[in-house]
């Protein structure tokens, strides 16, 4: 079997106005999994989606939020192509700020506005636009493929490990492209082969069963808030060292192979300092290879939140009965949420705050890929091919996901990002978008991926 991808391309070109309107069909769809808003309805319509071109669809429930499972056949059913992908998206909140409705697709300057339209709906239409450009131009699809799309990925998909045990016959496939991926600020384009694990961290202590006026018992009672700072303040020194005793043991330092794919990355570090404001970074680091090592090989420990007390207008003289914090752990290999959740409760307990409770509100461990997978040297080749600029791998990104999952059930499965992102995107936050030259490169990429794995031209 031959692809003649300039006919693909040209099906792409052809049909984008239909995927654009598939996009906005998607995006006008609420599906926050932090609010329970839309999911079922956005499942429903994914489902739609995939049924319509013929897919075997299921909708398939968890404990949480439903998972939608697609499969079709193809050319040569002897290699299956796996997407992982999410239906679930951010809050879109501040509303204020956005200059358009979020939940209403809007073209300005050459670029697609909305919530989900880059994390992750757009990264959905771009695998079903690049499925439906090969079966145009082929009669069918070049080899099996799987769609895997859930609705808690942005809650930290905590249903998902036991459905990929439970499924693990159903799931398997003999390569993987994850739900993002893009360019980089100069528009090369990215392929990223990992991401840290994370634990998201919800602690609280509570010194009264009621608010107390402070002229009553500032002097004399316990305060929450206070209580709060001080087992937070024990967590990290003014250097922004970690210090949870152990909490460094398990970590596994960047490899030669892994500084040499960093030192190939362009040096962001003066527009991180615009783009955000910033003065400075933590320890000193400035733009270097450090900086890049560290910003994904080393852990973190980042207070998200904090709540606490009166916080409205004007003033309040109590004494909050209770105060809470949420925070998220950034693991690096070998490192793993349980672990860490058990140093940090042997860590707050010999300081003195057994009274502080916390609990787990989601996680998973780090993943990486071996960079040197004949797939991804194929994926890296398309990019280049379709972008026009030389693909960059990034041994393992900062953001986090639960790749770990299925790098544990499929070891021998590659797992590689491909997509329309870019980093001024604005993803999680107000205006978020991509830039339709990219949609319309990724789905390209995408193509190119599937139709050269389902022929093994890679």
């Amino acid at each position: 079997m031959t692809i003649d991808f300039e006919t693909v391309d040209g099906i792409i070109e052809k049909n984008f106005e239909q995927t654009v309107a598939e996009l906005r069909r998607l995006v006008a769809q609420p599906s926050v999994s932090a609010q329970n808003l839309g999911i079922t309805e956005c499942a429903n319509l994914v489902a739609e989606m995939l049924s319509e071109r013929g897919y075997a669809t299921q909708i398939m429930l968890t404990d949480g939020h439903p998972v939608v499972y697609g499969e079709a056949q193809g050319t040569n059913n002897d290699r299956t192509m796996l997407l992982y992908l999410h239906y679930d998206v951010q809050p879109p909140e501040p509303l204020d700020l956005w200059l358009s409705p979020p939940w209403e697709l809007t073209e300005r300057k050459g670029a697609l506005y909305a919530r989900g339209v880059s994390d992750d709906k757009g990264h959905i239409i771009t695998r079903l636009a690049a499925l439906d450009a090969l079966t145009e131009a082929l009669g069918e699809l070049p080899c099996r493929v799987k769609f895997v799309i859930e609705g808690e990925e942005e809650i930290g998909s905590p249903s998902i490990r036991p459905f990929i045990v439970e499924n693990r016959e159903l799931l398997a496939a003999d390569a993987c492209i994850w739900e993002f991926g893009g360019v980089n600020m100069d528009g090369n384009p990215t392929v990223s082969l990992g991401l840290r694990g994370i634990a998201f961290i919800h602690l609280w202590v509570e010194s009264a069963n009621r608010d107390i006026h402070s002229g009553l018992g500032g002097s004399v009672f316990p305060n929450a808030a206070w209580r709060l700072i001080w087992a937070l303040n024990s967590l990290k020194d003014s250097h922004d060292n970690i210090l949870i005793p152990g909490f460094y043991d398990d970590v596994v330092p960047a490899s030669e192979q892994d500084l040499a794919l960093l030192e190939k990355l362009p040096d962001l570090s003066d527009d991180w300092l615009k783009t955000y404001g910033l003065s400075h970074f933590i320890k000193g680091m400035i733009g270097s290879v450090e900086l890049r090592r560290a910003a994904v090989f080393d852990p973190s420990c980042n207070i998200a939140g904090l709540t606490s007390g009166y916080q409205g207008d004007g003033g309040k003289t109590i004494i909050p009965k209770n105060a809470t914090a949420k925070m998220d752990f950034r693991l690096v290999p070998n490192q793993t949420p349980e672990d860490i959740l058990q140093k940090l409760r042997a860590h707050l307990d010999e300081q003195g705050f057994a009274d502080v409770k916390f609990k787990m509100t989601g996680g998973y461990p780090p993943a990486r890929v071996d960079p040197d997978n004949d797939y991804v040297k194929m994926v890296a080749q398309s990019a280049e091919e379709v972008f026009g600029l030389p693909a960059l791998i990034e041994p393992i990104v900062g953001g986090s996901g639960p790749m770990a999952w299925f790098v544990e059930q499929f070891p021998d499965m590659p797992i590689v990002t491909a997509g329309a992102g870019y980093p001024g995107g604005k993803v999680h936050a107000p205006n978020e978008h991509i830039k339709i030259k990219n949609l319309k490169r990724a789905i390209r990429h995408t193509a190119r991926i599937i139709g050269r794995f389902a022929t093994d031209s890679a």
